[in-house]
């Protein structure tokens, strides 16, 4: 019996970077520079993850008028 599980071998696909063959130890990368490359650009905003839009102060509706007896 092993301790690691089985690890699926991945097809190679073309670097999403430079289009070389991937290597596994790299995957989906052809190799470190690219996957460096690929970090580089998600730090510099190159690349953003779409967010869902929150309403501003402007947009909001005014608040609703409380009914409070007055002391």
């Amino acid at each position: 019996m092993t301790d690691a599980p089985a690890r699926r071998e991945r097809p190679p696909r073309p670097c999403p970077i430079c289009k070389k063959m991937s290597l596994p130890q790299y995957h989906p990368f052809c190799s470190r520079r690219c996957a460096d490359v690929d970090l580089s650009r998600w730090f510099s905003e190159v690349y953003a993850a779409p967010a869902e839009e929150k309403e501003t102060d402007d947009e909001a509706p005014p608040p609703a008028p409380r009914d409070e007896p007055d002391a």
